[in-house]
């Protein structure tokens, strides 16, 4: 088994941090060179599935970060240019529980399953059946974000399954355009999100996944059953995208949509919230988070206020208030003082 190095390691492509127990971080650097190959065989048979991997070098620079949101495990990877095989003779092992949604995040990737290629370019999605061989070569160095999703819950037959396989999802409008960007953002942020809300983000990304499924087999993705969370996730990444806009209303939303007011309230009433305060909520979280991480004096809370959707500092710091129980300015007092004296949680 490889030797777990932790949630901090040297690379700088992931957000990890020790705050969470979930997640976990293996490098080929936490060993000796030569036997870099052999722990990155073991890591990738102990966190995904058993395959052959071929290299030209003797050496491998691999690392892989794995977290979990309920039932959806999140692994990504970044590597040397190599092959990879999922033999029958792995297959035979019992290791194929889960079907892999692939995000190529950067890199190019050559994919062969069921009779077909492809090839994966960065941002490019592909499905990969992990019951049947299939073949992976990577010209170059790649990052790679796999979502291991229970085939089950992605609710397709192996019929379905065998013709969505090598082929690549190419980022565009609509659901597959909405995918790419949700899966690059959580595959990198997914530490953030307490359990509760992993797990119920989570339910709404399988949901997504098998809308888009159905999408690329031509049937009709509203049709499926959780078409009302899939819808709830198109509209808040909506809203994260256009979180900025001082003119987001619920009207705007709705109108984007092609749904009615209403419905829109009724969607968010589901999640015991409203739409006007999930919006507020997400842009307090946003302000906060600029604001302590800028240097002291660098910024005013008026111009980070603006940049966020807010109409007015005066608006901003009654909101802040209400929902933290202090001022903007105390509160950022507070959080440079707690850092001074080193009480920040690990």
């Amino acid at each position: 088994m490889p030797t777990v190095i932790g949630p901090h390691g040297e690379r700088s492509w992931w957000t990890a941090s020790c705050t969470s127990p979930r997640a976990q971080v293996l490098s080929t650097r936490s060993v000796p060179p030569r036997e870099s190959l052999d722990f990155w065989h073991d890591a990738v048979l102990a966190t995904l599935v058993g395959m052959e991997i071929a290299t030209d070098g003797r050496t491998y620079d691999a690392a892989m970060r794995t977290d979990h949101l309920g039932d959806l495990r999140i692994i990504t990877v970044e590597c040397d240019p190599g092959r990879v095989h999922r033999s029958p003779r792995f297959i035979a092992r019992g290791d194929g529980r889960d079907i892999f949604v692939a995000l190529q995040s950067t890199g190019r990737a050559q994919v062969g399953q069921d009779g077909r290629t492809t090839e994966l370019r960065a941002g490019d999605i592909g499905f990969f059946e992990t019951v049947r061989p299939f073949r992976t070569a990577f010209p170059e160095r790649f990052r790679l974000k796999i979502f291991a999703v229970p085939r089950d819950l992605l609710g397709r037959s192996e019929a379905d399954l065998s013709r969505l396989t090598a082929r690549a999802v190419r980022p565009s409008s609509g659901l597959t355009g909405l995918l790419t960007p949700l899966l690059e953002r959580l595959a990198d942020t997914s530490e953030a999100y307490a359990t509760p809300v992993a797990e119920r983000l989570a339910e709404g990304v399988i949901d997504l996944m098998a809308a888009t499924a159905a999408d690329q087999l031509g049937e009709d993705p509203d049709a499926l059953p959780g078409a009302d969370r899939v819808l709830l996730l198109r509209i808040k990444a909506f809203i994260r995208w256009h979180l900025a806009d001082s003119g987001l209303t619920p009207r705007a939303i709705a109108d984007a949509h092609g749904i009615s007011v209403r419905y829109l309230h009724r969607l968010f009433e589901a999640e015991d919230t409203t739409v006007c305060q999930w919006i507020r909520e997400l842009r307090l979280e946003e302000c906060r988070r600029e604001l302590a991480a800028r240097a002291p004096g660098s910024v005013s809370l008026g111009q980070v206020a603006r940049r966020w959707g807010f109409s007015s500092p005066a608006r901003f710091s009654r909101a802040f208030r209400s929902s933290f129980g202090l001022s903007p300015t105390d509160w950022l007092d507070r959080e440079r003082a707690s850092r001074v004296r080193g009480d920040v949680p690990c």
